[in-house]
């Protein structure tokens, strides 16, 4: 059974799918742990300092803001859960995060917010599947 969950989402509309499926498997038992991974890549981090954010705080409260609805999610089903936010590239990010902790599955939807990135470097789901050690349910 899992015990560690990671969801990778980025507020799109494929992560909350993606959160709605965390949270049916957390249900399951009490046991689960399911940690909202929210990575920062450098054209999001600049995108926030030319629109004026330019406090940290700020910058911080408008990410998570993205996070809300699947942060309610996990409420309402009273999982145990928490959010971190991480900065780099996505995909590779993710992958380092994930094989550096002890991780039952991952989770994340099928496309995100970037699609041009996606065109170019390939998804970040695809990244994750092929790179991590554990099994990686992608959500479409």
């Amino acid at each position: 059974m899992y015990k560690q969950i990671i969801l990778a989402c980025d507020g799109s509309e494929h992560a909350i799918r993606a959160a709605k499926h965390a949270v049916h498997i957390s249900t399951l038992s009490k046991e689960i742990t399911v940690e909202v991974v929210y990575v920062v890549d450098s054209r999001t981090a600049k995108s926030d300092i030319i629109q004026g954010q330019t406090n940290i705080e700020t910058i911080s409260a408008s990410r998570k803001d993205r996070l809300k609805e699947i942060e309610s999610l996990l409420q309402q089903e009273e999982i145990s859960y928490k959010i971190t936010i991480l900065h780099g590239d996505p995909g590779n990010t993710l992958v380092q995060y994930v094989n550096t902790g002890d991780i039952d599955l991952v989770i994340v939807g099928s496309r995100g917010l970037n699609t041009l990135q996606e065109m170019v470097l390939g998804s970040v789901s695809h990244k994750i599947a092929k790179r991590v050690k554990c099994p990686v349910m992608i959500v479409k």
